[in-house]
Formats: structure tokens, C-alpha cells, sequence
């Protein structure tokens, strides 16, 4: 199977070859003669056939417009066959579309209707064909797969589930070595795929650590399965492995989600296009793939099309732009205010959790009296720092203003799950022990907890909220949300004016 740079170029070179063959084709008098006459909606249209300068045009305005609309598919992904065919057809027809565009506006080297017409026809059953043959397995082939993880019990369990052949495993030196020896020597320095470095004659200590990590290495090859496996290294060399072995699956076996390694693991398979499994026992911290019922499961991290991707991005820079732009007074207004009602800086801000386990700043108007942070969750009613003017900012969700410009970096979304302190995370995470899938999409302003009036306090209804976001979205959901959202808004607002 094709992965890594060699995926990109035979993937391109291939799209434009198809492309131009389905012109050629398509510009031949035979098809052009039985598309006209036989074909219903299209027996209207008249014979053209391009020779020459207008041909070479046709060409090359179709390879731009089919070869670009399929860019997000030559970089390789760990796809299902179905779903690789439908998104090339959807980007061919983006293609076809680009092309019909041109003569719409009639310029002078558009393609006619019936070769336009044709062309993307062929190509939408050959180009999903082609990119479907090109990750196939060679013939007597199977599937390898790679160990990756830092619990050796973990590793020795899943190992046996693994069908096929296992190039090796790949395991930190600290997760071999022995803690109660690393601990009587706190000097001691162990680096990942490294060995232990202390002060004094260097080459006594590269002796003694040699010996030592010799010693880990023999006690680990009685153990398990893991035994007759080779340890390619320590974490860092996963994107080395993954190309040099030509990795179709990596099994993960981490003692923990956390955001530096397990998350780590995860971006770097999903960019060189291998699929994720872990143990279903392990599967708590993950996000798995519906209808999976061996030992082993997918972990599916990429539910959106890259277009809707694209659609999600410009959606969130114009609605933090407008806000901003709209909103701009107010913020003056709003900053006095709080000056006025309260000793304390106008602004609060703190770390919290953004996708794949990564941290960013939040920022939001403050509206609490300043004082020592608590991570455990409160609802706004019994807490009695709040301000006078923070109640009302609450109520009225003015004191999110400032997290538009968090949208607009792209630290945040405008909708996703909303972004938690690191510090409350865990107390969350002791209630609802499958919290970190939420890391698997960006943090939002809004989601589909927050307008089901869902709070930090039922940490397992806003999970249920979130998880079902991430199963659903779409950028259509996305509008749904913003949209139920303002509409919650307004009525807040209106109820505060009543009120008075």
C-alpha cells in the first residue's frame, strides 16, 4: 500500500492522467455522436469536437479544475472504501462545476456542454476507482501493524489481538527501565530510546547504563508476545517507523490518554494515513468507530470532509470578524462598567483544553470579584463572588465577547464543545470517566450542550451532549446551533428588560 510522499505523486500524476484521457474521450466523434443522440436530457445538444489550440484549452482547464478539486485526496487518510468513493465524487463534481462556471460567463475556451458533460461522467466512476486501487494491499499481501504505547501490560495484552504480522513495538526507555532503581539515583537522566547519564567518568557511566537498560531489555523479551517482537525505538521515531515499515495500523497502548504522547500518536498516524486501534478494554479514552465488535477498534478522528473543513473555518473567521466589528462599542461600555462596579482588572483569562489535549488561553470579561480559583464546578446562582454587572453579563453572555478573538486566531470555534479549565477537567474526569473524547474536535463558543442549557455541574448529561455533537456535525449543525443559540440570547436579553 502507498503511503507518505509516494501516495501524494502517483495519487496526482494519476488524477491528471484520468483527467485527460475522459477529455480525449469524451471529444471523440463516436461518443460524441451517441451522447447527443441517445442519451435523454442530452439528445439536444449539438456535436463539437475540439481540434487544436481549443482542444489543448480544454485540457488544461480540466486537469486545473478536476487535479485541484481533489488536493484534500492526495494526501493519504485512513479511509473505509465507501467513503473514499463518495468524497472523490463529490470532488469531481466540485470540478465539473468549476468548469461549467466558465461557460456560464461564455469565455471564449469553456468546453461544450456534451463534452463537459461526459467528462465528468467517466470521471466520477474511474478517479474514486483509481484512488480506491491505489491504497489496496498487494496481492499475498497483508496488513502490518505496529505497537506503540508506554504500558508494558497493556502491550502484552494486545499484542495477541493483532491479526497479521507485527513489524515491531515502539516504547519509551523510562516505561522498560525500573522505577525503583530510577528512583534511589534522581540525577539520572533517561531520555526516550536513550539510557541513563550521571555526573562523573562518562565512560564508567555509559558502561553502567548500557548494562542496566541490557538487563531491562532481556527481562522484557521473557514476557509475552512482546518477546519475539523487535523495539524499533522510543515515541520519537513514530513517523520514521511508519514510512520506513510501511505501516498500514498502529495498535496504541498508552497508560493514559494524555496530551503529549497518546494525542501525539494519534496526529501523527492520521497524517501519514494509518489506521488507529486500541483495545476495546482501553476504548473509554477514545472515540471509536460505530459497529466494530473485535478485540481491536477503530478510532475514527476525521468525521469531517476537508471542504466542510473549510466551510467550518470561514464560518468562524466571519462570524468573529462581524461580532467584533458589531460589538465594538459595547466593548468599551462593558470594560467601564466593570471598572466601575469592582477593584480588579476587566479582563479574565485562563488555560484551558483545546482539541487533541493542546492548551490555550481563554479570555472573558470579568465579572467575579478576584479572588483564589477553585476548580470545582459551581452554578452561577450559589456563587456569591459574582458582580453586580457579571450577573447581568452572564445573563446575557456579553462577558463571551472577548472569546471572538479566540475564534478569530483559530484557537476556538464558534460551535464545539465548550472548552474547559485543565485544572476542572480532572474533577470532570472523575465523574464522567470518558470526558477526553471530547478532545478529539476544537472547543467551541457554543454547542449543543449550551443551548439544552446543559452545565459543568452534570458533567455526564454535557458528555452525552458533546459526543453526540461530534457523531452529528456538519457545517449545517453548526448553523442550527449558532442559530438556536442567538434565539436563547434574545430571550435572556428580553427577559432582563421585562424585568425592569
Amino acid at each position: 500500500m502507498l503511503t507518505g510522499w509516494r501516495y501524494r505523486i502517483i495519487s496526482s500524476l494519476g488524477a491528471v492522467v484520468l483527467t485527460v484521457c475522459a477529455v480525449l474521450a469524451a471529444n471523440h466523434p463516436v461518443a460524441q455522436s451517441v451522447f447527443t443522440t441517445h442519451v435523454p436530457l442530452f439528445n439536444r445538444l449539438e456535436v463539437t469536437v475540439l481540434t487544436g489550440r481549443s482542444l489543448q484549452w480544454a485540457v488544461v482547464l480540466s486537469v486545473v479544475a478536476v487535479a485541484g478539486s481533489l488536493l484534500p485526496l492526495y494526501k493519504p487518510r485512513p479511509r473505509r472504501i465507501l467513503q473514499t468513493v463518495f468524497l472523490t465524487q463529490q470532488r469531481v463534481l466540485a470540478g465539473g462545476l468549476a468548469l461549467a462556471t466558465l461557460g456560464y460567463f461564455k469565455w471564449s475556451h469553456r468546453l461544450p456542454r456534451a463534452t463537459l458533460a461526459m467528462t465528468i461522467g467517466i470521471l466520477a466512476v474511474v478517479v474514486p476507482v483509481w484512488f480506491v486501487w491505489i491504497r489496496r494491499r498487494p496481492a499475498g499481501g497483508s496488513e502490518r501493524a505496529l505497537l506503540v504505547g508506554d504500558d508494558l501490560e497493556q502491550l502484552e495484552q494486545v499484542a495477541p489481538a493483532i491479526e497479521g504480522p507485527v513489524v515491531g513495538y515502539l516504547c519509551p526507555t523510562s516505561a522498560l527501565s525500573d522505577p525503583a532503581a530510577r528512583s534511589n539515583d534522581p540525577e539520572a537522566a533517561i531520555t526516550d530510546g536513550g539510557v541513563a547519564i550521571e555526573n562523573g567518568d562518562p565512560n564508567s557511566d555509559r558502561d553502567a547504563g548500557s548494562r542496566d537498560l541490557e538487563r531491562v531489555l532481556e527481562a522484557i523479551e521473557t514476557r509475552g508476545r512482546l518477546g519475539v517482537l523487535d523495539r524499533l525505538g522510543g515515541l520519537s521515531r513514530l513517523e520514521d517507523v511508519l514510512l520506513e515499515y510501511d505501516v498500514d495500523t498502529a495498535v496504541l497502548a498508552f497508560e493514559r490518554a494524555d496530551r503529549a504522547e497518546f494525542f501525539g500518536a494519534l496526529d501523527a498516524c492520521h497524517r501519514h494515513g494509518v489506521n488507529v486501534q486500541v483495545h476495546r478494554e482501553y476504548a473509554d479514552s477514545v472515540l471509536i468507530s460505530k459497529g466494530d465488535v473485535g478485540e481491536l477498534v477503530d478510532v475514527d478522528i476525521e468525521p469531517w470532509d476537508p471542504l466542510d473543513h473549510l466551510f467550518k473555518r470561514l464560518f468562524d473567521v466571519a462570524f468573529a470578524l462581524a461580532g467584533l466589528l458589531v460589538f465594538a462599542p459595547v466593548l468599551g461600555v462593558i470594560a467601564a462598567a466593570i471598572k466601575l462596579d469592582s477593584p480588579g482588572p476587566v479582563f479574565y483569562n485562563q488555560d484551558r483544553t483545546a482539541g487533541f489535549g493542546e492548551t490555550f488561553p481563554v479570555y472573558k470579561f470579568r465579572s467575579m470579584i478576584p479572588e483564589g480559583e477553585d476548580a470545582t464546578p459551581t452554578a452561577d446562582g450559589d456563587n456569591d463572588r459574582i458582580t453586580r454587572v457579571g450577573r447581568v453579563l452572564r445573563r446575557t453572555h456579553l462577558d463571551e465577547l472577548p472569546q471572538l478573538w479566540s475564534i478569530f486566531v483559530g484557537d476556538m470555534s464558534v460551535v464545539g464543545p465548550r472548552a474547559a479549565w485543565i485544572e476542572e477537567e480532572v474533577l470532570l474526569e472523575e465523574d464522567a470517566p470518558a470526558w477526553r473524547k471530547r478532545w478529539f474536535v476544537k472547543p467551541g463558543l457554543t454547542g449543543l450542550a449550551q443551548i439544552n442549557d446543559i452545565k459543568s455541574t452534570d458533567p455526564n448529561a454535557k458528555l452525552r451532549y458533546d459526543l453526540e455533537y461530534i457523531r452529528k456535525q456538519s457545517f449545517w449543525f453548526d448553523v442550527t446551533i449558532v442559530i438556536r443559540q442567538l434565539w436563547k440570547v434574545l430571550e435572556d436579553v428580553w427577559e432582563i428588560v421585562r424585568s425592569r
